[in-house]
C-alpha cells in the first residue's frame, strides 16, 4: 500500500502556490452583491455573492475616504485570490473596489417599500395608539439570546407589574418568516396589550425576513398594536414602516411599554405641590383685596362704609368656603393618589406574606407550570430565596 502522507503546513503550503502559479487569477475583476461587512482597524472583510456562489474577500488598508459598499449593494473588485497558509483559508484579496449597478436586496426592499406605501400600509392615520395602562406584552422573538432578556429585565426594573408573554420564534433563516407571522396572529387572539417583535442587529441578509410583504401583512392585519423593535438604531425594515410604533432597539421597545413608577409617583406629588400653591397664592391675593377695600373704606362717608362693610363681610364669606372646599379638594385628591401608588406597590402585598415565585425569569402564576426538583426563586419583601421544589399539590 503506498502512502503520501504529508503535514498540514505541506498541504496548505502546496495549495497556495498553486494560486501563486495560476497568472491569470492575478489582478481579475469580479462583480456581486455584498454582504457581512466588518472592519477591523483600516482593514475590511466581508463577502460578495451572486444567485449560486459566495466569495469571502478582504481590503488590507482602507484609506480615510476610500469608497466602500454597505450591506446589499452590487459593487465591482479588482484583486487576486490567496489560500492563507497558517489559517487554511481562502479570500479574495481585494486592490480596488467601486460601485456597480445596485444591490438585488436593496432593490427588491425599495420596490416592496414603494408598493406597500401606495396600498397605504405607512399611512400615519391608520397607526393605532399604544393603550394607556399596559398589563401584559406579547413578544415575538427568539427565546434564547440577549433580546428576550433585555426586554424582561428593564420592563420589570421600571414596573413589576407587567407581563410578559413570550412566542418564541426564528429571527432568520428557514421557517423563520412563517413562525414570526403565527407569534403575530397567535398573540393577537390572547389578552395582551401590545405586541413587540424583536431581535437583533445583523446584516442585511439576517433583517432580511422583516422586509417580505407577508410579514408586513400580518403586522397591518393585527388587531393590537404592533411595537417593531428589529436590529439597531440605523436598521430600518419594512416592518418598521408599517408597524404602529418604530422602536431603534428591543431595549427601546421594552421603555415604551412601562411606566416607571417611581418618576410616577414623584409627578403626582409635584403635581399636589403645584395644586397647593395655586390656591395659597389664590387665597392671599383674596386676602389683599380684602385689605384694600378695608383701607378705602376708613375714608369713605358712613354710607359708603356701611356699603363696603356689608361687601367685606360677603367676600370673606365666601373666600373662606372657597379656600376650606378648594384645600379639602386637594387633600382629598392627594390622599387618592396616595393610595393609588399604595395598590401599585408590589412590596405592600409581599408584606402581607405573599411573595412572587419564578422560575428561569418567569413568572409562576399556577402549579402545574413547574415539577419536582425544579429551581424556583420566591421574591419577598425583603429579599429572593432559591428554593428547589420536593412536592407539590394541584387543585
Amino acid at each position: 500500500m503506498n502512502e503520501n502522507i504529508i503535514s498540514v503546513s505541506q498541504f496548505n503550503t502546496y495549495v497556495h502556490n498553486i494560486f501563486l502559479q495560476e497568472e491569470l487569477l492575478f489582478n481579475i475583476q469580479l462583480y456581486g452583491e455584498v454582504s457581512g461587512v466588518s472592519y477591523s482597524g483600516n482593514n475590511v472583510y466581508f463577502s460578495i455573492k451572486d444567485e449560486g456562489a459566495v466569495l469571502n474577500c478582504v481590503k488590507f488598508g482602507l484609506k480615510s475616504g476610500e469608497y466602500m459598499a454597505k450591506e446589499g449593494e452590487m459593487v465591482l473588485v479588482r484583486g487576486s485570490p490567496n489560500y492563507y497558509i497558517k489559517g487554511g483559508r481562502f479570500s479574495f484579496n481585494v486592490t480596488r473596489i467601486e460601485p456597480y449597478g445596485q444591490g438585488a436586496l436593496y432593490k427588491q426592499f425599495l420596490e416592496l417599500k414603494n408598493k406597500l406605501e401606495a396600498m397605504g400600509l405607512f399611512d400615519s392615520a391608520k397607526k393605532k395608539p399604544l393603550p394607556a395602562n399596559i398589563r401584559r406584552v406579547g413578544v415575538v422573538s427568539s427565546e434564547t439570546g440577549a433580546v428576550i432578556q433585555d426586554i424582561i429585565d428593564i420592563t420589570h426594573r421600571r414596573n413589576p407589574m407587567i407581563d410578559i408573554v413570550l412566542y418564541p420564534a426564528k429571527v432568520q433563516g428557514i421557517g423563520a418568516e412563517s413562525t414570526i407571522i403565527a407569534g403575530i396572529e397567535a398573540l393577537d387572539k390572547t389578552n395582551v396589550d401590545v405586541i413587540i417583535v424583536a431581535r437583533g442587529g445583523g446584516s442585511a441578509e439576517d433583517l432580511s425576513t422583516f422586509n417580505t410583504e407577508s410579514v408586513a401583512m400580518a403586522i397591518a392585519n393585527a388587531n393590537k398594536p404592533v411595537i417593531s423593535a428589529v436590529g439597531h438604531e440605523t436598521d430600518f425594515t419594512i416592518a418598521d414602516f408599517v408597524a404602529d410604533l418604530r422602536a431603534p432597539t428591543p431595549s427601546a421597545a421594552a421603555e415604551l411599554v412601562s411606566v416607571d413608577l417611581v418618576k410616577l409617583s414623584a409627578s403626582m406629588q409635584s403635581n399636589a405641590m403645584r395644586l397647593l400653591r395655586l390656591t395659597e397664592n389664590f387665597y392671599q391675593t383674596a386676602k389683599d383685596k380684602i385689605n384694600n377695600l378695608i383701607n378705602r373704606a376708613e375714608n369713605s362717608t358712613v354710607l359708603y362704609l356701611q356699603q363696603e362693610s356689608a361687601n367685606i363681610a360677603s367676600l370673606n364669606s365666601r373666600l373662606s368656603s372657597i379656600g376650606a372646599l378648594t384645600i379639602k379638594n386637594i387633600e382629598h385628591n392627594f390622599d387618592l393618589l396616595a393610595q393609588k401608588l399604595e395598590v401599585l406597590n408590589p412590596i405592600r402585598i409581599m408584606r402581607l406574606g405573599y411573595a412572587q415565585v419564578e422560575k428561569n425569569g418567569q413568572i409562576v402564576s399556577s402549579a402545574s407550570a413547574v415539577s419536582i426538583n425544579d429551581t424556583i426563586s420566591m421574591y419577598l419583601a425583603d429579599g429572593k430565596i432559591d428554593c428547589v421544589v420536593t412536592n407539590k399539590q394541584e387543585k
